[in-house]
């Protein structure tokens, strides 16, 4: 993989700073390097600095004697060549030294501190409600981006036609969003479960209720996020995504098309109480219809997959649609899509030139940062380069659950 291009100092400025300043300057260039190349930012240490100052500096300038042709236009040529070839020489041998010094950037971020006593109290995770005309597991219902953007997804697939369409002034929802979503489909099934348990004992139970009021803390931590004052405020607007984020699904049936619903991914909510700091704090959310009638029916089963929980802990909007259709399409063995195929079902805004390199940077990572459940490799097809996405058996992490689940 070729390293993103480095705007340097050039040669003489680097030369007039003092030590510190030259190890500072290239602490800092070896922090922008990780960002561009996606590479694990790491704290240079004595050695590093000192390889790295010694090259950046060690040209022989002399070789082009600006000094015997006095002034004129072919010095200041000659000059300015000098510089521009010095200069891309410099970039290049850089770039491949730091390559050397740092680590390909983590799949997984880092759980919030105090992650290990609060997993503990986190249910099951699990996913969208498996339908027959259509499963949301196949595509991405959501933006990839962090960031909330306009626009419409559309998902053409061999049984359905499927439209995500966001609100005018909220935008879509995106996969960062739909954390909030999973959380209220795990919490109507652990109350499905205990309805039937506590009705197994002939205790006549209500069934639930199609609203419920998690706190903001308890949202925050089943996803697995810092409590800090950002989260809080970035809860109200990813909500509002959700509410007017609006799929709608077509079912290709004989070769007619018939309109079959329009989803919300949620209902609605409204925020019950709020802090002396006025952060949110309490909310009530209601449940769709059509994820409702899925998961509360009269079944042995739930139809719904379980994810593993260190999906939350996945950094890039790309790896968390990539778990999610291995999780679907390879199950407990292995699945393989044509590279252009999962661009479709991405629904990415980017060309496929690009969507193709980020994919290949991601399976590249993963190799040193598995993803969870499944490991990733590409290999060339007959017409298309293909992800070959297969479920490692380290059973006792995950996402398979003693509750089995339906899974089509």
């Amino acid at each position: 993989m070729k390293p993103a291009k480095l705007d340097l100092l050039p040669r003489d400025q680097f030369g007039a700073l003092t030590l510190h300043q030259k190890n500072d300057y290239l602490q800092e260039l070896a922090d922008r390097f990780a960002e561009q190349n996606t590479r694990e930012a790491v704290k240079l240490d004595k050695d590093a600095l000192s390889r790295l100052r010694r090259y950046y500096s060690r040209r022989v300038w002399a070789d082009l004697k600006l000094e015997e042709l006095g002034g004129g236009p072919l010095n200041r040529v000659l000059r300015n060549l000098g510089e521009a070839i010095r200069h891309g020489n410099v970039s290049e041998d850089i770039a491949a030294a730091l390559m050397q010094e740092t680590a390909p950037r983590r799949v997984l971020r880092e759980p919030p501190q105090d992650d290990a006593q609060l997993m503990f109290f986190v249910p099951t995770i699990y996913d969208a409600p498996l339908k027959d005309d259509v499963n949301l597991m196949d595509v991405a219902p959501f933006s990839l981006s962090k960031k909330a953007r306009k626009g419409i997804l559309k998902f053409e697939l061999k049984d359905s036609l499927i439209t995500v369409e966001g609100g005018v002034e909220t935008g879509l929802a995106t996969v960062f969003d739909y954390d909030i979503f999973l959380n209220m489909v795990s919490y109507l099934a652990e109350e499905v479960q205990q309805y039937r348990r506590n009705d197994a004992k002939g205790l006549r139970p209500s069934l639930p209720p199609k609203t419920y009021r998690p706190s903001a803390a308890h949202i925050l931590k089943f996803c697995r996020r810092s409590d800090g004052g950002k989260s809080y405020e970035d809860l109200e607007a990813a909500l509002d995504r959700l509410q007017h984020t609006i799929i709608k699904v077509i079912n290709l049936s004989g070769g007619k098309r018939r309109a079959v619903d329009s989803r919300p991914l949620i209902g609605g909510y409204s925020v019950v109480s709020r802090t002396g700091a006025n952060k949110i704090d309490t909310i009530e959310i209601t449940i769709p219809d059509w994820v409702y009638t899925s998961v509360v029916r009269n079944e042995k089963t739930l139809p719904l997959l379980t994810l593993h929980h260190d999906y939350f802990l996945i950094s890039s909007g790309l790896g968390r649609f990539i778990y999610r259709l291995a999780r679907r399409a390879a199950g407990k063995t292995e699945a393989k899509y044509s590279v252009r195929e999962v661009h479709k079902r991405s629904g990415s805004t980017q060309e496929f030139r690009k969507f193709a390199y980020d994919l290949r940077e991601f399976v590249t990572r993963t190799q040193a940062f598995p993803m969870p459940d499944y490991d990733l490799t590409l290999e060339e097809g007959r017409d298309d380069v293909m992800l070959i996405m297969k479920r490692r058996n380290d059973a006792a992490n995950s996402s398979d659950q003693p509750l089995a689940v339906a899974e089509g």
